[in-house]
């Protein structure tokens, strides 16, 4: 399934039914006075969080919602049907914001979450409202009023505990399918993971959410890349995971890496760079101890290091359980 995470839609409530000019005719009762009847209110249209979507792709091609207009009005005070309300319903997780005027109109971050989106015109009045001592014979009606008309944008941001960014091949995807059983793609090119995809670790009864993203690389505030793109989905998350390839190569080494992911993180968003991040030195089954204490020299050399920073193998699982022991205890906190 194509993952699409933004969509603009149009909402449209149903217009009110108008009143009924109307006056009793029936045998044998003359001047049998006004009967017309009021019209229906229009529909409603409402949006509605559904926890077992997880992308907005059934707004690829429909893009206008639109509820039933009321009925009009009829003789004998018979009232017109109101019109039929539709439901929207979207993924945990979804902002829905004003298109024109940027105003986030809700932020859907439960399920069963519901909220009136556009509402239905009100219903005309028909002539029997207007009848008075002084008007027995009142030729007066009011029409239904427009239903509300929106433009609305959808924008999914998945809901996670913890979130995983770094470069491309840094083993992101690798620790999130070996801690949590998810289906992410791993191989040994670059940008195997195109889509951002949830995982759920369990641990001693208890569990949390992790969230796997593309690969970040230089430039990519600039547009380049993937990652930069799906960055917005670890804005929900309460740690991230900085994930570094610890084997140098003539392309990259783990200092440049870690200087690159955080000036790209920093460009995008300060409230995302100041969030609490754990230095995931992954690959150590590669490399010896002395090569280890060297690369963990330089990067406290280079990099004022506040939180704890870990050593682990993905692949291998090595550190893996304590790492997700630490992140539990730390989310409990």
């Amino acid at each position: 399934m194509k993952f699409i995470d933004q969509t603009i839609i149009q909402v449209i409530a149903g217009n009110g039914g108008n009143g009924c000019i109307n006056f009793r005719r029936e045998k044998y009762i003359p001047k049998g006075g006004p009967d017309g009847g009021d019209g229906g209110d229009g529909g409603n249209v409402w949006i509605q969080s559904d926890n077992n979507l997880n992308t907005l792709i059934d707004f690829r091609f429909k893009k206008i919602f639109q509820a039933e207009h009321g009925s009009n009005g009829q003789g004998k005070n018979c009232s017109g049907k109101k019109g039929n309300d539709i439901t929207i319903y979207v993924p945990i997780g979804t902002k829905i914001i004003n298109y024109q005027t940027r105003e986030i109109i809700s932020d859907l971050i439960e399920d069963k979450q519901k909220i009136l989106i556009a509402k239905g015109g009100w219903h005309g009045l028909g002539n029997t409202r207007f009848k008075s001592s002084t008007n027995r014979t009142p030729i007066k009606r009011t029409l239904g009023s427009l239903g509300e008309k929106r433009d609305i944008q959808l924008e999914l941001i998945l809901i996670a505990d913890v979130g995983t960014l770094g470069m491309p091949n840094a083993g992101k995807s690798t620790l999130v399918k070996n801690i949590s059983g998810a289906k992410t793609k791993v191989s040994d090119y670059p940008f195997t993971t195109l889509n951002p995809i949830l995982g759920s670790v369990k641990l001693g009864g208890k569990n949390f959410i992790i969230a796997d993203i593309p690969g970040i690389i230089q430039g990519a505030s600039r547009g380049i890349g993937l990652g930069i793109h799906f960055l917005k989905h670890l804005e929900r998350c309460k740690i991230l995971l900085h994930i570094v390839d610890l084997c140098p190569t003539d392309d990259s080494n783990p200092i440049e890496n870690i200087k690159i992911v955080l000036n790209e993180l920093k460009k995008y968003s300060l409230k995302l760079y100041n969030k609490p991040k754990l230095l995931i030195l992954n690959k150590i089954d590669l490399l010896s101890h002395v090569q280890i204490d060297k690369l963990i020299k330089n990067i406290k050399n280079n990099f004022n290091i506040q939180e704890p920073y870990y050593f682990i193998s993905s692949l291998k699982k090595i550190g893996t359980k304590k790492l997700c022991s630490d992140i539990l205890s730390y989310l409990n906190k």
